[in-house]
């Protein structure tokens, strides 16, 4: 009776450690695998936060595998149990809960700026350093190729206490200090700050509209002056909410690790969790003499933001600049898994809904009519071909003209054919990696408070999906050749055209960007991770993949080649036409979200409406399709039988748009972006951008035109 009663409550607290479906861990590359004495301890509560829970068996297996990992995102997917429910989740987070009075330290990143998009290191400017010394925060690979470095800050909180502070005094500041502040101050440079993960927000009143931003300026110049103002006081204020809840088993993601609260800690915990985080700026005006006598981390007079610029400090030569800051601990109702909310809010939202709404409802109107209406033309033809006897066909190809001319040099091999294939396995790289990243960030495994996560996922994907590239680059060779000689030399190509086009243009512009001293530019030691993913990773996956095409049987084609090629009829007007401007159909669907991605990079904002790109993405997809096949079918009927470039530009041009739009935003929207430096890295990027859009796209059209071709050929009676 007493081991029935003790198996029933084994599996009751079995049920209640099981609350959820999915458990994502996440290790940051170490040198070592990580010893007991760096796992952190997390206490989270079931109704409180994301459940972030597991059963005991399958985490042990998952946190062995993901110790001894040195780079790993493992994605855990637990089989739902009869003890099982459904509980949600946002990946890449994990709760803290701090006890009153805990220490908490800020950390910084780059100071960025709109004007120049250059971002440089937070103790470039002679701000306060920790005592401890600076150190840098382990970053991933999409934090450092996007430039961010973030460093520890010598701003400390305790948790729930009030308090003003002083940091420090700095010595006079020197010629180049004063010109180096002076710049950043003109250049609108913000620092950014980052508390318990969530960035420093401000808010200010411009004609009346509350804007938010993130960040706070490094100073200000005051209008009809030609002085400027260092910001040296800021007053936080810190949402905390509070926690109460009885420890639980969990798992969670850290700076020091991974960290499993054992039996013995499973006691009553209390505390608070930060859910907001907000600074007010101030430039204020101290006597250096008293300032110095104190030390840091000593108590000082809550201070207030000056209204007159004689109470503010000046930036110039010889001045001493005090440091200091005040915390305010406000309690507030937000909990811990919405405290993303107030960054993620998108300026114009109604505009964002129904602006999109209304371009997906017109391009498929648009699409389905052409669509229809091209169906019931060929439906007709076939018809009307194919009711007729042998010699009333040999006579309609005497009299008539159209697609059906062309049968004999319809697969005839296309110039530079070698290219076209490269191209096309890059496209499938290209647009795979694209389709599984946003499927990832539209069901909400992209969350924003795990920066460069989306970029290394990314990177990633197009490494390992360099098979798939192989092997439908080299069956497209095989195919148009008839044999798989020289395949080894598709693949490479596959292997370096993309990567290396890519690989140049940075290489330029890190060169640039090296010149200006500034932490965007790509460490070498970085280059070297990244060639050797490239050429240890992704050429040996697509040399698998092309030999894998290789033994795959290339597509037959329904019909024979002739041995002389058909005389193509003179057109009134030249056919890149037709193929230029079938790319404004497919622009039509993305420009709209095009407008908020170039936003969300370029004017620093937060891009979280993945689920609109994913029905864009699917929009343009079936928009590219059917606006190559059609122009396909419309070069057929006027006896041009060299499609399969026209197929692939007739989406593909799409690209040229996008890159005219680039060009139209820099002009328009980002009028305050200064200087040739800050032109050419928007246009580098842009053009990159361009290229992948253009492989991507023209690969969807040309292989959909492909089908298509060899679909309605092979429905025509052929002696």
């Amino acid at each position: 009776m007493s081991s029935a009663i003790a198996r029933r409550y084994s599996r009751a607290r079995e049920a209640r450690r099981c609350h959820v479906a999915a458990v994502r861990i996440a290790v940051r590359r170490r040198p070592t695998p990580p010893g007991p004495a760096s796992i952190a301890r997390v206490r989270a509560h079931l109704l409180n936060t994301t459940p972030l829970l597991a059963c005991s068996k399958s985490l042990g297996n998952a946190l062995v595998a993901a110790i001894h990992s040195r780079f790993a995102f493992l994605y855990l997917h637990l089989s739902f149990s009869k003890a099982a429910c459904n509980g949600f989740y946002l990946p890449g987070s994990y709760m803290h809960t701090y006890s009153p009075g805990e220490e908490i330290f800020t950390k910084v990143n780059s100071l960025t700026s709109i004007e120049t998009e250059l971002p440089f290191s937070y103790y470039s400017l002679p701000y306060c350093k920790p005592l401890g010394g600076i150190k840098k925060s382990a970053e991933n690979l999409g934090e450092l190729l996007m430039g961010d470095q973030i460093d520890n800050s010598p701003y400390r909180f305790r948790m729930n206490v009030n308090e003003s502070i002083y940091l420090c005094t700095t010595p006079e500041l020197s010629e180049n200090d004063v010109k180096l502040l002076k710049q950043r101050t003109r250049d609108l440079y913000q620092v950014n700050m980052i508390l318990d993960n969530l960035p420093a927000m401000r808010f200010t009143n411009q004609n009346g509209v509350k804007i938010q931003w993130t960040g706070y300026p490094v100073g200000y110049t005051p209008q009809n002056s030609n002085d400027d103002y260092i910001i040296n006081h800021l007053k936080f204020k810190v949402f905390i909410h509070e926690y109460e809840g009885a420890g639980v088993e969990i798992i969670g993601t850290g700076e020091e690790g991974m960290g499993v609260i054992s039996e013995a800690d499973k006691k009553k915990a209390s505390g608070f969790e930060i859910v907001g985080f907000e600074v007010v700026p101030c430039s204020v005006k101290y006597d250096p003499e008293k300032m110095t006598k104190l030390h840091i981390y000593d108590t000082v007079a809550s201070v207030g933001c000056p209204q007159e610029i004689g109470n503010s400090q000046i930036i110039r030569e010889h001045e001493r600049v005090s440091f200091t800051y005040d915390v305010e601990f406000v309690k507030s109702d937000i909990r811990w898994p919405s405290r993303w909310d107030a960054y993620l809010k998108m300026e114009g939202a109604r505009v964002h809904w129904f602006s999109i709404l209304n371009s997906l409802m017109v391009i498929f109107f648009l699409a389905g009519i052409v669509f229809v209406i091209f169906l019931r033309t060929v439906r007709r033809d076939l018809t009307r071909y194919e009711e007729l006897d042998k010699e009333a066909q040999a006579q309609m190809n005497e009299e008539l003209s159209g697609w059906k001319l062309v049968v004999g040099d319809v697969f005839r091999e296309p110039s530079h054919s070698k290219l076209l294939c490269v191209m096309v396995g890059d496209g499938v790289q290209i647009t795979g990696m694209a389709v599984v990243t946003i499927v990832f960030a539209a069901l909400g495994f992209m969350s924003p408070a795990s920066r460069g996560m989306l970029l290394t996922g990314m990177i990633l994907l197009y490494l390992f999906l360099g098979i798939a590239a192989g092997y439908v680059g080299v069956r497209m060779w095989t195919t148009i050749k008839g044999t798989s000689t020289g395949w080894r030399s598709v693949s490479w190509s596959i292997a370096c055209f993309f990567p290396g086009i890519v690989f140049v243009i940075l290489t330029l512009l890190n060169f640039i960007l090296w010149g200006s001293r500034s932490t965007g530019a790509i460490p070498l030691s970085l280059y070297f991770i990244l060639l050797a993913l490239w050429f240890c990773i992704s050429v040996p996956l697509t040399l698998l993949g092309g030999h894998l095409g290789t033994r795959a049987e290339p597509i037959k084609y329904p019909v024979r080649t002739n041995q002389i090629p058909r005389e193509i009829p003179a057109r009134k007007y030249p056919s890149w036409l037709l193929v230029l401007g079938a790319g404004t159909l497919p622009f039509g669907t993305l420009f709209i979200e095009l407008f908020f991605i170039l936003s969300s990079i370029w004017l620093g904002r937060f891009y979280y409406v993945f689920g609109f790109l994913l029905v864009v993405f699917m929009l343009l997809v079936i928009v590219c399709a059917e606006v190559s096949v059609v122009l396909t079918y419309m070069h057929l009927c006027v006896e041009d039988w060299m499609w399969w470039w026209k197929a692939f530009y007739a989406s593909g041009s799409v690209a040229l748009y996008v890159f005219l739009y680039s060009i139209n935003y820099l002009v328009f929207d980002l009028q305050s972006l200064s200087g040739p430096v800050s032109a050419t890295l928007y246009l580098g990027y842009s053009l990159i951008m361009a290229v992948a859009i253009m492989l991507s796209t023209g690969t969807i059209g040309f292989l959909t035109s492909f089908y298509f071709v060899h679909y309605l050929f092979s429905s025509v009676k052929i002696d």
